[in-house]
């Protein structure tokens, strides 16, 4: 059975792939993928986001407690830099991604396309990120929650 940051992981790198290739799409001037795709990195986030968020709760829960970083020195500084740019950018995404979606369907794509340009690298960022956090956190290090 595939465990919970592994699940999360997988929506993340998803989300990564369909922000990606959205930008390939809508560069092309293929509207139909590039929507297709966004749509589809929004589906895999809202579900990582929902994902994450029962993980965490039930570790509360379970009294199990966050999982901490086990290692020391530089990696550990380098983890904790990119794990907080990861935590800020992730709560800062949400609500541009909201603003992109609802420029675009609203057909408003001049505002879309100026809101777009920050949207799409800091959510390529957020998604990118997730995953190397999960691979040193729970294959590199080995954590166990």
């Amino acid at each position: 059975m595939i465990s919970h940051p592994a699940l999360n992981a997988i929506l993340n790198g998803s989300s990564g792939v369909f922000v990606t290739v959205g930008y390939v799409m809508i560069r092309g001037k293929r509207i139909l993928a590039h929507k297709t795709c966004m749509l589809a990195a929004t589906a895999t986030s809202t579900a990582f986001l929902i994902s994450y968020l029962i993980y965490h709760y039930n570790l509360y829960v379970s009294g199990a407690g966050t999982v901490h970083f086990p290692g020391t020195g530089a990696p550990r500084y380098a983890y904790l830099t990119m794990l907080t740019s990861h935590t800020i950018l992730a709560a800062v995404i949400v609500p541009l991604v909201i603003l992109s979606l609802v420029r675009a369907f609203r057909g408003n794509f001049p505002a879309h396309k100026r809101i777009a340009r920050w949207t799409l690298p800091l959510w390529a960022y957020v998604s990118v990120t997730g995953v190397l956090i999960y691979v040193v956190l729970y294959q590199v290090y080995a954590a166990h929650p």
